[in-house]
This record gives C-alpha cells, sequence and structure tokens, in this order.
C-alpha cells in the first residue's frame, strides 16, 4: 500500500478545471517530484494534499487516513510535514529556538507554557540541527542566516513533528547550485534514513532529474506522465508540452553546474 495515494483529485474555480482527476502515489523512502509548465495545476494539487484546498472531488488517503475534510493542523499532526518556496521561519529568533517552537508546538504546550520556550526540548533541537548540519549556528538569529542555511533551519522544523510524508513546494528556490545540491542531497539521505516519502514540486529539471525517483507530470490540470528519470526523458508528450517540441531534458549534475558557472565568472 502507498503511504500516499491520491484518486481522481479534481478542483475547479468557477468554470476554470485547475485540477482533472488526477491520480498517484508515494511510497515511503522515496523522493518524487511533481512537474509541470505555468498553469499546469501543482500547486493546487499540492494544497489539496496539505488541507489548505478542498477538492471539488476525489480522495487522498496518507497511511489510511483519508484527508479530506482535514484541517491543515490535523494533518501536520498525523505525520505530514510541509516546507514552503519562501522560507517560514521566525527571523528575530535564533536557530534553535526556531526548532524549540516547532516541538512545543508538537507536544501541544503553546497554550500551557509556565516557564521560558527556551528551556523546552534543547537536546532535541539540538540533535535536529545536527542532522541538517546547523548545529554550529544553533544561537545565531535567523534574519543574519545565508538563504541557504535558512532553508535548513526550515527543514530541522519540518522534521521536528517527526513526519512521515514530507511535502516541499519548490525546495531550492533562489538557491545557487552548489546550495541546492547540498540541500537536496541532505534530503535525500534523511529520506533513506527516516524512511520517510517526500512529494515535492520543483522548477529547476537538473534537480529533478539528480534527486527524483520518480516524477509526475501534470499539464493543464491533466496528468500527462509518470515514471522514471529515463522514462520522462524520453516521453514525447512531456517533451512537446513542458519544453516544446523538438527538444529534451538533459541529464546534467548539480555540481557540474556549479563548475560550470564558476568557470563562467
Amino acid at each position: 500500500m502507498s503511504l500516499l495515494r491520491v484518486s481522481g483529485l479534481s478542483k475547479s474555480f468557477g468554470g476554470l478545471m485547475a485540477v482533472d482527476g488526477v491520480s498517484f502515489g508515494v511510497e515511503a523512502g522515496q523522493l518524487v517530484a511533481l512537474i509541470g509548465p505555468n498553469g499546469a495545476g501543482k500547486s493546487t494539487c499540492f494544497n489539496m494534499v496539505n488541507g489548505q484546498l478542498r477538492p471539488s472531488s476525489g480522495s487522498i488517503v496518507f497511511d489510511g487516513h483519508e484527508l479530506v475534510g482535514r484541517r491543515p493542523r490535523d494533518i501536520w499532526r498525523l505525520g505530514v510535514g510541509r516546507t514552503f518556496q519562501i522560507a517560514a521561519t521566525f527571523n528575530s529568533m535564533t536557530v534553535l529556538e526556531n526548532v524549540q517552537m516547532a516541538l512545543v508546538s508538537r507536544e501541544r504546550k503553546l497554550f500551557g507554557l509556565w516557564k521560558a520556550a527556551s528551556s523546552w526540548f534543547e537536546e532535541e533541537a539540538m540533535a535536529l540541527l545536527d542532522q541538517v548540519g546547523m548545529a554550529a549556528d544553533a544561537h545565531r538569529a535567523c534574519g543574519v542566516l545565508a538563504y541557504g542555511d535558512v532553508k535548513r533551519v526550515e527543514l530541522a522544523i519540518a522534521l521536528a513533528n517527526r513526519p512521515r510524508l514530507l511535502l516541499m513546494d519548490e525546495p531550492t528556490a533562489g538557491m545557487a547550485p552548489e546550495e541546492r545540491n547540498d540541500l537536496m542531497a541532505l534530503t535525500r539521505r534523511l529520506v533513506t534514513e527516516r524512511k520517510i516519502g517526500v512529494l515535492f514540486t520543483e522548477h529547476s529539471m537538473d534537480v529533478v532529474f539528480a534527486y527524483a525517483d520518480r516524477m509526475i507530470v501534470l499539464a493543464r490540470g491533466r496528468l500527462i506522465a509518470e515514471g522514471s528519470a529515463d522514462a520522462i526523458r524520453n516521453n514525447a508528450r512531456v517533451q512537446e508540452v513542458y519544453l516544446g517540441a523538438g527538444r529534451t531534458f538533459e541529464q546534467r549534475t548539480l555540481l557540474a553546474d556549479a563548475d560550470s558557472d564558476g568557470a563562467r565568472q
């Protein structure tokens, strides 16, 4: 059984069908990329899985639980974490405090604090920061960090709830090639170690082809292809709709891109 099973998912806004009968699954220990041209329905589909939008029809089952009709907070408590295209952290708080607040929320202590939040779960928060390579920056304010480091902190916050499924919305947006490679390599390691499933949206094809186990391709709200990197790269329909007739996806590594960028400087 899939960790996440989406079946016949549809969403209309007035007369516009943004998502039309989409079905797919995500397994534990697997990175699945949800890709497509602008207006394909990726964000709408993603937000329905997360509970921010209610489907017009269809089913979303996570670990045996139907998610349709549940609030994002309730979905989070079932074990679905999320990161955002624009990193969501508290800039005035330290790296450690950001993760501690996520842990406090997980234990539902936000409305019953009788001592400072900085004294809660410090050891567990430090362990999470160590996993994402940010332990040395634990006492720095998030507002002074490089953007790539902020994304690492956001990942630690998402992991604080011990998710079995992680939704990542444009995880490498705004990052340099080497930063993209570092973050996705870290995500791959965590997926392997924790046996969690990851569903991510991404515009950078080098990221997708370097790290996705499977790809789901949408166009005009419909699923037009699903499969491995090789299957998608050679799919004529995907080439026509996504990149234009006669063009193909190039298989490149992110580090090679970084080297090329450096050579041009």
